[in-house]
């Protein structure tokens, strides 16, 4: 009896959280004004990176701008995001015994910066890893199955790109917090001596 109702209460508890459309991840809400609308600069605007990075903006409800359209106002208020570079590589992990490719670590490496109006700019660097299997009596599964991995690293790139650019956003507004506490603090030390 004890193990139907411990049953029903965990099955209870994951058909809550399923059903209820709950995510771990949710930077919607957190997407603060003057991030809402930037300028999205690419070292290949078509290429299958910036189209990810340019979907994963949309979700996050962030407006992209033309740079050509920023260009023509003189007033540079908007901030910039600019992917630098985006290479991707592997590397042979483990062989069969015959000497053949057995195993790969695919890797993707994107370098990017945040220039924010009036201030400096913050390098973003990001490292997504992935494993593949190679089966050599699959070939054209395989070259299906890289492709979806490539792009399954692309997409949990451009998300991370997503999160660190906000990250930058309140590491911003810390700093503005310390600095506004720090020069707050010789004034409560006189009015607290006197």
């Amino acid at each position: 009896m004890r193990y139907w109702i411990i049953a029903l209460v965990i099955d209870l508890a994951v058909m809550i959280t399923t059903g209820c459309n709950y995510h771990l991840h949710d930077t919607i809400a957190k997407v603060p004004t003057e991030m809402k609308t930037i300028i999205l600069n690419s070292y290949d605007s078509c290429g299958s990176f910036t189209r990810a990075v340019r979907e994963e903006l949309r979700l996050n409800d962030i407006m992209l701008v033309d740079d050509v359209q920023n260009k023509n106002n003189t007033n540079n208020t908007l901030p910039s995001l600019r992917i630098v570079n985006s290479s991707e590589n592997q590397v042979t992990t483990s062989v069969f015994q015959d000497g053949k490719t057995a195993e790969y670590l695919m890797t993707l490496i994107v370098q990017a910066q945040i220039l924010m109006p009036g201030k400096d700019y913050y390098p973003i660097d990001i490292k997504i890893y992935r494993s593949f299997f190679d089966n050599p009596l699959t070939a054209l599964a395989k070259d299906a199955e890289r492709n979806i991995i490539c792009q399954e690293m692309r997409q949990q790139a451009a998300q991370q790109l997503v999160r660190k650019m906000l990250t930058v956003h309140i590491s911003k507004e810390v700093k503005r917090y310390a600095k506004l506490k720090q020069q707050q603090s010789p004034h409560l030390a006189v009015s607290a001596s006197v």
